[in-house]
Order: structure tokens, then C-alpha cells, then sequence
């Protein structure tokens, strides 16, 4: 100590110089030691070592006894992937069908609602399909004229005059009766009348539906609402319809992609489509906001993922 405090008084210049050498030995040391910890193996005397974990003993001329220990390199376990499919994914979209199922046919076997078909008395005819067309809504014409351009003289090309009669928002059985719904189920064995309703069900509804989420920047739940407020509100600008009832929500809130909270917007959206039903006595059970789709909002489920646990109408729903 004092040899250290007599060299400060003598040449306090000397002893900084030898305090900043000591400093770069240290330093020089710490350099070399962590560089040797990060490599892929670190050298020491293994003349007489047992080792384990991946280590290994190896033969090296420069280490002391002429063994020594090779360490595995250090490994890192990455996060679990995480997955964000849009609802046009094949599983997703199975599982927005069986959703809107259990809402129009009370079963998840969508697969087999194609030959449905009855009146259930709401201003719209009769109601048939895997989403509910409607002789009375224009939907159902379009479908079998569709049907008729895949299948020419089809079993029910001669309706086609019919329903072109009935046009849009009109109950009447006019022209249909007796034996449309006999015909209906008959031409739903038919692939290609099967294969009528699945396009026409993306064309009207699903893919216009995901397209606009994913514009708004909605992940796979709220492109789901979309889904189920088009198949039961139909396209259109007017209040009761999808365009009419997104508006409303615009209204209350910004999507995503304007840069507003999603569960903000998609609550905002879910209000709205409630009012919507309410307007419309046909419609005024609002099980598919309250104890469906608000459900999976609340649980944070913006993915539409499995395990869904749901009530529609009474009945109680579960896909694993």
C-alpha cells in the first residue's frame, strides 16, 4: 500500500499508466475466456475425465496429456410456432360452415343440408340449402339458373320461370307447388347440383365475406361475422343488410387495418347486426350475436380456434 501511495506522490503520470495496463491484461483475459465460452467446444485436461451431456473426449497434441474434453454446442429450443389461417383455410372454412349450420339446420353435418328445404315463415318462401337460399329472396334463382348452365335440363329447370316470376321479397308458392321440394330433394343426389350450391355459396357470400376481413384487416373471427351476417342479411347497402350494417360499425369504430382495435370493431359490428335483427321480427332471436359469436370475442378467439363451445336457438354446440 504504501509502496502505491509513495509512487502517486513521485509520478501520479507513472502509476495511471500502470493502472491502464493493468486494465488491458484484465480486459484481454475476459475476451479471450468468453470467447472460448461461446464457441461450439471449449479444450481442457482430460487425461483422466468422464464426461456426459454431449461432451466428448478427443485427441488434441496441444492440451495438457494430450486429451481433451470437446463440449457440444449450446442448443436453444425455438418458441412453438404460432398460426394465424385466414377462414379460406380448408379446416377453418369446414368450421364456419358447421357454424352457420347449427344456426339454419340445428346440426353440425353441414354436408348434409344440401337437399333442405321448407318454409319456415318468415316472409321468404321457402328456404333451402347449406345457407337458407330463399325462393323469395332472388338467391335460390340464381342458384338453380346456375344449376342449369352446369346441368342443362336439370329436375328443376322448369322452375326457373317461376322463381323469376316471384323475384325478390315475396312469400308466395306460386308456380312451385306441389312438387318443388319433392324435386329439390331429389336433385340434391345429384354432384353437380351439390357442386351448384357450394360455388354459389362463395360466390354471394364466403369469398366476398373473407375478402372484405382481410381488406379491414379481421382475422379469422371477424371474418366469420361477415360470413354469418351476409348468409342471413344478404348483400346490399341498406340498413338490414351486410353493407348497411358494416356502415354502422364504421360509424362507432375503426377496423384494423384504419388502425383501430380490433375487438373494439368487431363489438361495434356485433351491436350493430343486433339492431339489424331486432328491426325484423323474422330475425329478432339474437342467439348468433349473444351466445355464438360474442362468446368467442370475449374468450379472445380472434383465430376461430378449437376447441368452440357455443349455444344457437336452445341447443348446445361443440366442435373438439
Amino acid at each position: 500500500m504504501r509502496s502505491f501511495i509513495s509512487l502517486i506522490k513521485r509520478s501520479p503520470l507513472e502509476f495511471g499508466a500502470a493502472v491502464l495496463a493493468l486494465v488491458a491484461v484484465v480486459m484481454a483475459g475476459y475476451a479471450f475466456v468468453a470467447t472460448m465460452a461461446a464457441g461450439p467446444f471449449a479444450y481442457a485436461d482430460a487425461s483422466s475425465a468422464t464426461v456426459a451431456d454431449g461432451a466428448k473426449i478427443v485427441t488434441d497434441s496441444q492440451a495438457a496429456g494430450g486429451k481433451a474434453i470437446q463440449f457440444a454446442a449450446a442448443t436453444t429450443t425455438p418458441p412453438p410456432a404460432t398460426s394465424s389461417k385466414n377462414l379460406d383455410d380448408p379446416v377453418k372454412r369446414d368450421i364456419a360452415m358447421q357454424i352457420v349450420s347449427s344456426a339454419e339446420n340445428s346440426s353440425l353435418d353441414w354436408k348434409s343440408q344440401y337437399g333442405y328445404i321448407e318454409d319456415i315463415g318468415d316472409g321468404r318462401g321457402y328456404t333451402a340449402g347449406l345457407v337458407g337460399f330463399c325462393t323469395g329472396c332472388g338467391d335460390l334463382l340464381q342458384l338453380v339458373q346456375y344449376y342449369n348452365k352446369i346441368a342443362p335440363g336439370n329436375i328443376l329447370a322448369k322452375y326457373i320461370p317461376a322463381l323469376e316470376k316471384i323475384g325478390s321479397w315475396n312469400a308466395t308458392h306460386e308456380g312451385l307447388d306441389p312438387a318443388f321440394t319433392k324435386d329439390w330433394k331429389t336433385a340434391a343426389n345429384d354432384a353437380k347440383f351439390r357442386q351448384a350450391q357450394d360455388d354459389e355459396v362463395n360466390r354471394v357470400y364466403f369469398n366476398p365475406a373473407v375478402s372484405q376481413g382481410k381488406a379491414d384487416g379481421l382475422r379469422a373471427l371477424g371474418q366469420f361475422m361477415y360470413y354469418d351476417a351476409l348468409v342471413m342479411h344478404g348483400p346490399g347497402s341498406d340498413s338490414a343488410s351486410f353493407g348497411g350494417i358494416r356502415a354502422s360499425a364504421l360509424k362507432k369504430a375503426k377496423t384494423p387495418a384504419q388502425g383501430g382495435d380490433e375487438k373494439m370493431y368487431l363489438n361495434a359490428f356485433l351491436d350493430a347486426r343486433k339492431a339489424a335483427m331486432l328491426s325484423e321480427e323474422a330475425h329478432s332471436e339474437t342467439d348468433r350475436v349473444d351466445t355464438e359469436q360474442r362468446v368467442f370475442l370475449n374468450a379472445g378467439n380472434y383465430d376461430l380456434n378449437t376447441p368452440l363451445n357455443w349455444t344457437v336457438y336452445g341447443d348446445s354446440y361443440s366442435i373438439k
